[in-house]
């Protein structure tokens, strides 16, 4: 009689942990493994480093005929705007990098595998946001930072007096840094809600790209003030201070972007076949 009792009990208790799925620590842990080991990751973060680095270098060296010889607020807003400018760049490159960090998975099938770990499949898609915005925020600070040191005697040769110690110059580094988290996490939900790779480049391309220049072409009100919505024109707002949003705005702008398109992947990941 025990000798029966045991395999069952060893069967159920291998049933309850699987309808249990991974540990939240658990679902995160395979996420990260999953994101630094994929090389586009790598060669997308190495051409975001490279692109802020590169433009600030190429901006700076025009600052005397830019800027001149300010200092203060009007220097901060001047540093901001060159180590900030790679940014036009960076968003695409990590907009492609959202999309392919679930779309890939979809085409290889080893989203299979994710789902048969998490049943639930939610924690699934909060695990991914969550580890691709955070390596997003911190190559994108490292990245802004290294730019402003790298290009602050450059700057300050052309008469920019910029405040390394300055709480308000920091702020802007971190909104720049938040501006393409924000744009990263639009792209990964479009590329769980498309599941396609090529599909999920055109649309996020499209929205950052295209949408912007056909709204402001149009000679009308409406779509002028429908373009500065966007997301590439209002997330300006959380490092470029001064334009049509104040930063908390921008934000808020931003989030709302990202729910949308989170909230709609999530709802088809739960009805749809993996």
């Amino acid at each position: 009689m025990s000798t029966l009792a045991q395999p069952a009990l060893a069967r159920s208790s291998h049933i309850d942990a699987s309808s249990r799925g991974l540990s939240a620590t658990g679902i995160l842990r395979s996420e990260w493994i999953k994101l630094r080991s994929l090389r586009s990751t790598w060669w997308s973060f190495g051409i975001i480093v490279a692109i802020q680095i590169g433009m600030a270098v190429l901006f700076s060296l025009t600052a005397t005929d830019r800027f001149g010889e300010i200092s203060g607020a009007q220097a901060t807003d001047a540093a901001v705007s060159v180590t900030s400018v790679g940014l036009i760049f960076g968003q695409l490159v990590i907009a492609v990098l959202g999309v392919l960090v679930i779309s890939g998975e979809y085409a290889t099938g080893q989203i299979r595998s994710s789902f048969m770990a998490v049943p639930s499949r939610l924690p699934v898609l909060a695990a991914k946001a969550i580890v691709f915005s955070i390596a997003t925020f911190v190559v994108t600070l490292v990245s802004i930072v290294v730019a402003y040191f790298v290009t602050m005697p450059i700057l300050a040769g052309a008469g920019v007096q910029a405040n390394p110690f300055d709480g308000t110059l920091w702020l802007h580094f971190i909104g720049a840094a938040t501006f393409l988290v924000m744009i990263g996490l639009i792209s990964l939900g479009i590329g769980a809600t498309l599941r396609s790779t090529p599909g999920g480049i055109a649309a996020s391309l499209g929205l950052l790209l295209v949408a912007p220049t056909i709204l402001v072409v149009i000679p009308a009100a409406w779509a002028n003030t429908l373009a500065g919505w966007t997301p590439s024109s209002a997330g300006q707002g959380l490092y470029y201070w001064g334009g049509t949003f104040e930063p908390w705005q921008a934000l808020l702008v931003m989030l709302g972007w990202v729910a949308v398109f989170i909230a709609t992947a999530a709802v088809l990941m739960k009805r749809r076949d993996a």
